[in-house]
């Protein structure tokens, strides 16, 4: 029977998720005997009482959080270890790392497709891995020739106004307008969101915002919904059940990176406005954008507006950067993404559902953008799946 401690916090999305996949393995592999200790524990009994506690319980692993907190004492359990969330760079612990800055290009090139040259970071200056998806974000920045700008706060809470919040509303206000705004996670996106009402900035006109993490709760609380990076949390935490088992029956303790990556945007309506004045253009993105189901012919688009063809394709080139036939085919494979990692619904549906005509054709264009076939994209990426 093994036996896992389980000091984390389970509020946040992220860790619903990492914790599901976790038991998922352990239902399927076990049995596994699930311990938890409240985080007054340590403040009550100290870290020697902790590590009497898990001593006394006979625990195989812990699976940490307490990311405020020391967590160098359970070093002494002489235990595998695995961190959720860390400050420092800690070699001795097995924890979650890398792939943070292809989170934050991943952010960058999104905007850019939007047309966008300003562009904001938003970040928690405790933990590697906002600094990480900072310098994604800026390095592909710098690529694009684009502006930007950097702020970072430490956890801010609601209960009280600190000097943080203030230098928050300040940078804010101070930055110029229209502006992409990539924060570390979505909690983070939701603190600007509530700083944007007070300052009355409007999102998305103003400031188009993308966090991290797809927090539903959270995204979902805020006015106007937060677009968010889905990561893989779940095959996270099944992946992590999977090596602590190995480490276990083999009584070793050796230190295991986990690679987060992300898997798509979840686009809500902070990131729903193009960075484009031209209006003719704005609704033929609109309109594509809304009938991406639809079998959309330029011959259709051009009776939205007092355009001809030729003329029309001019201007969405120069506009966007891209033909519309390819921009029709990009968001058709963001819809073809959607639905096989949502559901179950065959390649030939989904292909059918997204106004291809040929599922050949589909599949081409499909693995052409995203480097995957869509029965390997789902089986990776897909929650469930590992």
């Amino acid at each position: 029977m093994i036996k896992i401690l389980i000091l984390i916090d389970s509020a946040t999305e992220f860790s619903r998720r990492f914790l599901t996949g976790l038991i998922r393995y352990a239902h399927e592999k076990g049995p596994w005997i699930f311990y938890r200790l409240p985080f007054y524990y340590k403040v009550l009994y100290g870290e020697a009482g902790i590590v009497k506690r898990t001593e006394e319980w006979g625990i195989d692993a812990v699976i940490a959080q307490w990311e405020y907190q020391e967590v160098q004492f359970l070093k002494n359990l002489d235990i595998p270890v695995f961190l959720q969330n860390y400050e420092d760079d800690a070699d001795w612990f097995s924890k979650i790392s890398g792939n943070y800055q292809e989170v934050g290009a991943m952010a960058a090139d999104f905007f850019s497709k939007k047309m966008f040259k300003n562009f904001a970071f938003y970040g928690n200056k405790n933990f590697l891995w906002s600094k990480g998806r900072a310098e994604g974000y800026r390095s592909e920045v710098e690529k694009l020739k684009g502006n930007y700008y950097y702020f970072e706060s430490e956890y801010l809470t609601n209960s009280q106004w600190s000097s943080s919040h203030i230098e928050l509303n300040t940078w804010l206000s101070s930055l110029p307008k229209p502006i992409a705004v990539f924060a570390c996670d979505d909690y983070f996106a939701l603190q600007v969101t509530e700083m944007c009402k007070i300052n009355n900035i409007n999102i998305p006109n103003e400031i188009s915002l993308l966090g991290v993490d797809n927090d539903e709760l959270i995204c979902n609380l805020s006015y106007p919904t937060i677009s968010s990076i889905v990561t893989d949390d779940e095959n996270i935490g099944y992946t992590t059940g999977n090596k602590l088992h190995t480490l276990i029956m083999n009584n070793k303790n050796i230190p295991f990176n986990i690679t987060k990556k992300p898997i798509r945007i979840e686009q809500r309506q902070s990131t729903e406005r193009y960075n484009i004045s031209n209006k003719d253009i704005v609704r033929i993105i609109d309109y594509i954008e809304k009938n991406v189901t639809s079998d959309i012919s330029i011959d259709n688009l051009t009776q939205l507006v007092p355009l001809g063809r030729r003329t029309l394709e001019k201007k969405f080139k120069e506009t966007m950067g891209t033909t519309i036939y390819q921009f029709i085919l990009e968001k058709k494979t963001e819809y073809l993404s959607y639905k096989l990692l949502t559901t179950s619904d065959s390649l030939l549906d989904i292909s059918i559902e997204a106004g291809f005509n040929d599922v050949r054709n589909a599949y081409r264009i499909f693995k052409k953008t995203t480097g995957y076939s869509p029965l390997n994209f789902r089986k990776k990426f897909s929650k469930g799946n590992n």
